[in-house]
This record gives C-alpha cells, structure tokens and sequence, in this order.
C-alpha cells in the first residue's frame, strides 16, 4: 500500500513539475469583471498576484464592494494555445467599502477554471467563500472575461 502511495505522489509531481513549463514565464491580465476582481492581475508561472475593485450580490438585488488583493496558484493546464486554459485556487484579502461589509476586513478562497477562447480572451468560471468576522460564511459564483497578454 505504501509503495502504491508513494508511486502516485511521484506521478502527481511528475506531472505539476511538467506542468509548469506549460504556463509562460510573465503575464499580465486585465481583468473585467469580478474574478478575481476589476483590476490588475500578474502571473510569475503558476503563481499570480492581483488587485482591484470586487462586487458581489449577496442579496438579489443588493450590490457589496471590496477592495481585494490576493495570490493564486495555477495548475493542471489544457489546451494548445501558448496561454492554456487552466485550474486555480486562490486566497484574498477584502477590504469592505459598502453595506454591512463597510471598513470590515474579511478573507476570501476561490477555485475555478479559466477558458482561453482567442488568443488572450478568456473567461473563467469559479466560486468564492467569503468570511469576516460577525458574518455568516458567504459562497458566491465567480463568473469573468478578461484579456491576459505575455510579457
């Protein structure tokens, strides 16, 4: 049994360490919509940075905004493109500015897929949990469009 375990995690990073020749060194992406947020985000490989402007309905009808900054890590990339589609996980920083989030801190973790679609358009498609304290755990959909370019 412990041979059949060590022999997966040898797979497994086999194929991360693989991986990471898939994604280009430097990437920029602009971000339109809310993941990870509207605004900036920096990709070094499989690790990228971000910052903006993020809303979310937590109420139909009743927009919350953040300011948010926070990293991701990219991983199990597919596609032919010389940016792949690929999966993320991430952890977040947010800064309330609006409702009942107003000046409170709160920390968010997101996971997802990004699409590309035409050279450097691509959508992604994930979920966040939200929490601050005082307040109930928050899921949301992530859906956006952004456009990233290699450096």
């Amino acid at each position: 049994m412990i041979k059949q375990i060590l022999f997966i995690l040898l797979i497994l990073t086999g194929n991360f360490t693989l991986a990471q020749e898939r994604f280009p060194k430097n990437q920029l992406s602009i971000n339109a919509f809310r993941n990870p947020s509207l605004g900036l985000e920096y990709h070094h490989r499989q690790l990228s940075i971000h910052v903006g402007y993020y809303l979310t309905n937590f109420k139909r009808a009743v927009t919350t905004e953040f300011l948010k900054t926070g990293i991701s890590y990219w991983l199990l990339p597919w596609g032919k493109q010389a940016i792949p589609s690929s999966f993320y996980i991430g952890l977040s920083y947010l800064r309330g500015l609006t409702r009942d989030y107003k000046y409170q801190n709160a920390i968010a973790f997101e996971a997802g897929a990004r699409f590309m679609v035409w050279k450097g358009l691509n959508f992604r498609l994930g979920a966040i949990a939200l929490s601050a304290e005082g307040k109930s755990l928050k899921v949301n959909p992530t859906p956006s469009i952004n456009y990233t370019i290699k450096l």
